[in-house]
């Protein structure tokens, strides 16, 4: 797959745009595997074993994190579910920040880099200058820095359609984990919706009301749902239940 201009983006056989982390913020935000709880990163190892069983039964490739708002965690599990599926030797991960109004997983992940997704679909960098190698093996990740308006129209660009087809050229056995906006936030879910398998639903015990999900009933209507990820569940803090 070529980029727009440029030279053939690379493959996953050979390296990305190295980018430093940040273990501080890595561990600030709880992101695998810089917590020390043997309890949750067992539960993300158990996600990704149904995940994988689902993906691999429907010969799907793309993955869509979501919630119904903010907070629930959402960018977390997609951050630590990207880990965990990473360390399965035979599967390739990208990790895509794609709350393009809110984008975080550069944050929590303390990355340094030059461009991001916005920075391609603006036409500001290059296909090969966002994706980047984070020093973990099998996962390569696209974060975004910067809020953009008009993210569902920028979801829609044939832009967007050659930056996934060209991710899902990369490896054979290749996984690309999507962190989305919520889904009552905007609609941004349904406008990319048509490029993605299935969607997980995070949710957050305590904190999700049962209005605001059955607001969401019409748009989950809309898209493939795999299941709901309860978050926070009392049995351990910051532990996904699937």
């Amino acid at each position: 797959a070529r980029a727009p201009g440029g030279p053939p983006l690379q493959t996953a056989a050979q390296e990305y745009r190295p980018a430093a982390v940040d273990p501080e913020a890595m561990e600030r935000h709880r992101v695998l595997p810089r917590v020390s709880d043997v309890g949750v990163s067992r539960a993300y190892k158990l996600l990704r074993t149904r995940v994988l069983r689902r993906l691999g039964a429907n010969n799907w490739t793309t993955l869509g994190i979501t919630g119904t708002a903010a907070g629930e965690g959402k960018t977390l599990t997609a951050i630590n579910l990207a880990l965990a599926l990473a360390q399965d030797v035979n599967t390739w991960v990208f990790l895509v920040d794609l709350d393009l109004q809110r984008p975080q997983v550069g944050a929590y992940l303390g990355m340094s880099y030059e461009y991001g997704l916005s920075d391609y679909l603006t036409g500001q960098a290059q296909l090969e200058q966002i994706v980047y190698d984070v020093g973990i093996k099998r996962l390569a990740v696209v974060p975004n820095a910067t809020a953009v308006e008009h993210s569902s129209e920028l979801l829609r660009a044939p832009q967007m359609t050659d930056f996934v087809a060209a991710l899902v050229e990369q490896a054979p056995r290749r996984i690309i984990v999507f962190d989305m906006p919520p889904l009552l936030v905007s609609d941004d879910v349904l406008a990319f919706a048509p490029s993605v398998d299935s969607f997980l639903l995070v949710v957050s015990q305590g904190q999700t009301a049962r209005r605001t999900l059955a607001n969401a009933q019409e748009v989950l209507s809309e898209i493939n749902l795999m299941g709901v990820v309860l978050n926070r569940s009392t049995e351990r803090a910051d532990s996904p239940y699937y």
